[in-house]
């Protein structure tokens, strides 16, 4: 199999398998219980949010474990919105948001509040501008923007967005780093929330975070006695907690010396990429190299999906056909016409991707647009 679809799950790592497994037999009582059982397995819960708050440079309180990334994107959005309502029913976004965060204000719009959605270039960055004429005239409660988009791999400078809310103490400011987390620095000095999710770092699935600093209270999603957190009441899931903090430290290590393998490999494939006549490159000098977005000029993107899958070849579209309704939101915030943003193919790259994988990939896509083309008498 040539998996080349890491932005959208990774596979688990060994030691990340074995550290569950471990739990799960030695530590599988309920961390809430004042027993002495109960009391280790607290012990161990409180020994992986450490370890996460060390990796992340934040406070242990500042922890707080979900499901999944989404349920983050949720905590954050719904939090900050219903805890502070009184103070401001106004929200700040961009269309380039995962689908947990623009569903999630959608959900918010229906109760009231007010979205605006922030002006974008033609690579899409921000524009800056526009984030200081919306935080000068709404003065919303919250600032929701991704750090790395999950279609195209845009990354947004999120230093300069961070210095101008500086001037804005009454604004939050939510980042999903899901894309970013284990592929870049972060540094989440100033950033209010951040959002991300284990199965996006060689950890399992089902289990996600929300760092969510000290001075801001929340409105909890899901209401019951204190568990982990005031904030997300349940029975802690223990071995994805622990797992999930071994993921982390696991991929941080050597960060540097992986993302500039994968930036190679991007090279490699970009270079193939823009000698292909029937392929337009939509990914940018402002996205990371994990992430190559392109469309075709002739071929659907689901047929070319699915021509690469006979081939044990596995890549990703959100564009399931060139209907309205399957536009691409972020190409077509970036200004793409239709025949871009409803053709497009994400490739995703890893630290573990091969050189020899990408080279199979090359000669898979040469055999599919050959065969796709000659079909509909292109050549």
């Amino acid at each position: 199999m040539l998996y080349f679809d890491y932005s959208a799950t990774t596979p688990i790592e060994d030691e990340v398998l074995d550290t569950y497994q471990k739990v799960c037999t030695n530590y599988w009582g309920n961390a809430n219980s004042i027993h002495s059982f109960g009391v280790a397995c607290k012990n161990l819960m409180e020994e992986s949010t450490s370890q996460i708050a060390k990796a992340l440079k934040v406070k242990n309180s500042e922890v707080i474990f979900t499901s999944s990334a989404s349920e983050a994107n949720n905590l954050a959005i719904k939090g900050i919105a219903h805890k502070y309502k009184n103070r401001s029913k106004h929200i700040v976004t961009t269309e380039l948001e995962h689908s947990s965060v623009l569903e999630t204000i959608k959900f918010l719009e229906a109760e009231g509040y007010q979205v605006h959605y922030l002006k974008l270039d033609t690579n899409g960055l921000i524009d800056i501008n526009s984030l200081k004429e919306l935080l000068e005239e709404y003065h919303p409660s919250l600032v929701s923007i991704c750090l790395v988009n999950s279609e195209v791999g845009i990354l947004q400078d999120m230093g300069v967005i961070k210095e101008i809310l500086k001037g804005y103490p009454l604004t939050y400011l939510h980042v999903d780093a899901t894309q970013a987390i284990g592929k870049i620095p972060i540094d989440l000095t100033d950033i209010d929330l951040c959002s991300f999710s284990g199965h996006k770092i060689y950890g399992p699935k089902g289990i996600g975070c929300l760092i969510k600093k000290e001075k801001i209270e929340l409105t909890p999603l899901i209401h019951g006695g204190k568990s982990q957190t005031i904030y997300r009441a349940s029975t802690p899931p223990l071995e994805l907690m622990v797992s999930m903090a071994k993921a982390l430290n696991m991929v941080l290590k050597d960060l540097d010396k992986k993302y500039n393998y994968v930036l190679e490999l991007n090279k490699k494939l970009v270079s193939y990429l823009e000698n292909c006549d029937d392929i337009t490159i939509n990914s940018n000098n402002n996205c990371i190299p994990h992430i190559i977005n392109f469309s075709l000029k002739h071929i659907k993107s689901e047929t070319f999906l699915h021509a690469l899958e006979k081939q044990d070849v596995y890549v990703s579209t959100k564009t399931a056909c060139s209907s309205d309704k399957d536009e691409s939101q972020t190409l077509k915030a970036m200004g793409k016409d239709k025949n871009i943003s409803t053709k497009s193919i994400r490739i995703s790259l890893s630290y573990k991707t091969t050189s020899e994988e990408l080279e199979s990939l090359e000669k898979a896509i040469d055999k599919c647009l050959n065969e796709l083309n000659f079909m509909k008498g292109t050549y």
